[in-house]
C-alpha cells in the first residue's frame, strides 16, 4: 500500500507594521478623499438643479451653457488657474560641452505626467499640447510625439494647473524632491520648477476627438 500524505501549507499572517503616525496620515488622506468626493457630488447636484431651472425658462441658453461646460471639462477650451510651470532644458554640463539634446524620452514624460496626476494636477500641457483622456505620448520613428505632434525643441514647458493655490504649493514642494525629475538628468536634461502662480494658462486641445463605438440613443415612443 502506498500512503500519500498531503501537508497543508499555512499562509503567513500579514501584519500591518505601520506606526500610529503613518496610520493617522492614511486616515487623513481617506478623509480628504471622502470630502473631495462629497464636494464633487454636491457640485454635480447643483449643476443639475441649475440646468433644470434654466431649461424651463430658456432651453437654448441652458443647452449652450451645458455645451460650454462640457467643452471646458473635455479640454477643448483654454483654461487659466493656479499652478506651476516645469521647464525641461539641456543640463548645464551638456551646454558647456557644446552638445545638443534633440529629444526627450516618452517614458520620462509619461512618468512625469503620472506623478503630476497623483499629486492632484487638474490640467496639463506639454510643449503647448493639452493632455486629455485620450492623449498618447509615444515614440514614432525616433521622435517623441504628444497628441501626434513631435516635440522638436528643447527647452519646452510643461504647464500644470491645480484646483487652488494651496494645492499648487504642495505640488511644488513634492516635485522639488521628485524622483521622476531626477531621472531627466540621466538623459542630460534638467527640470526647472517655477514658484506657484495664481494664473497660468494651458491651451485648448487642438486635434479632432474621434468617438468610436457610440451611437445616438433612440427616443422611446412610436417610432421604435
Amino acid at each position: 500500500m502506498v500512503a500519500i500524505q498531503f501537508q497543508t501549507v499555512k499562509e503567513p499572517v500579514v501584519r500591518d507594521t505601520r506606526d500610529i503616525w503613518e496610520l493617522r496620515e492614511a486616515l487623513v488622506k481617506e478623509k480628504e478623499l471622502r470630502s473631495n468626493l462629497y464636494q464633487e457630488m454636491r457640485s454635480v447636484e447643483m449643476k443639475l438643479e441649475q440646468y433644470e431651472k434654466e431649461k424651463q425658462t430658456s432651453p437654448e441658453g441652458a443647452l449652450t451653457e451645458t455645451l460650454e461646460e462640457l467643452k471646458k471639462e473635455a479640454g477643448l477650451t483654454d483654461k487659466t488657474g493656479p499652478g506651476i510651470i516645469l521647464t525641461i532644458e539641456p543640463a548645464l554640463e551638456e551646454v558647456l560641452l557644446g552638445e545638443k539634446v534633440h529629444n526627450v524620452s516618452p517614458d520620462l514624460l509619461e512618468r512625469l505626467v503620472n506623478e503630476l496626476n497623483s499629486y492632484e494636477a487638474t490640467d496639463i500641457s506639454i510643449s503647448g499640447q493639452r493632455l486629455i483622456n485620450t492623449s498618447v505620448i509615444r515614440d514614432i520613428n525616433g521622435e517623441t510625439k504628444v497628441n501626434g505632434i513631435s516635440i522638436k525643441k528643447v527647452p519646452f514647458e510643461v504647464r500644470v494647473l491645480t484646483k487652488d493655490l494651496q494645492t499648487a504649493e504642495k505640488l511644488y514642494n513634492r516635485m522639488s524632491v521628485s524622483q521622476s525629475v531626477e531621472d531627466f538628468f540621466i538623459d542630460n536634461l534638467r527640470v526647472s520648477i517655477s514658484k506657484p502662480q495664481e494664473k497660468i494658462t494651458v491651451p485648448a486641445y487642438k486635434e479632432t476627438i474621434r468617438v468610436k463605438q457610440m451611437e445616438p440613443v433612440k427616443e422611446k415612443g412610436g417610432n421604435e
